[in-house]
């Protein structure tokens, strides 16, 4: 929003303060840095910037007909790629066969299951399908689960030495 107007840059206890001339209103305030430093304020730009996301780009007929399937392919692509997958087109020809076999929603969700455990083989993929839906599905910590628990008798740990070995209290 600042952009072509004149700011006066202010250095006051350590912290850079940048005014907007026009209207006397600081519009920035940083802490100083070294030289070559830079100090930026993700607020001053709309939040964080993203990190840098390439998307598949799908080279052969075998990765056109995978990336078809959605995102959790794409997922799974780019994480085997990622990961160095060297064996990826032959993995593409196995997993159309398991798709063949299994059918596309099965394929799909082993496929999401493969990425949520980085799992980035078509032998991977086929085990998940082998495994069936009786899998655990983990899912992320809940709230902490407090119970009243009932009272116990307690004893002291003299009842437990040696010579008292066979003895019933």
């Amino acid at each position: 929003r600042l952009i072509g107007t004149r700011v006066a840059v202010t250095e006051e206890g350590g912290r850079l303060l940048i005014c907007d001339l026009a209207t006397g209103e600081i519009v920035a305030d940083h802490l100083a840095v070294a030289p070559g430093e830079a100090s930026v304020a993700d607020e001053h730009y709309g939040g964080p910037r993203p990190a840098p996301r390439r998307a598949a780009r799908p080279r052969t007929t075998a990765e056109k007909a995978f990336l078809a399937l959605g995102p959790a392919a794409e997922a799974f692509l780019t994480g085997s790629a990622a990961a160095g997958n060297t064996r990826l087109a032959g993995d593409l020809v196995e997993l159309a066969a398991l798709q063949a076999a299994h059918g596309e929603q099965a394929l799909i969700a082993a496929l999401e299951r493969a990425v949520t455990f980085r799992r980035w083989r078509a032998e991977d993929v086929r085990s998940i399908l082998a495994a069936g839906a009786g899998t655990p599905q983990p899912a992320p910590a809940g709230q902490a689960l407090v119970l009243e628990l009932p009272p116990v008798p307690t004893r002291s740990l003299t009842e437990y030495t040696l010579d008292k070995i066979g003895q019933v209290s």
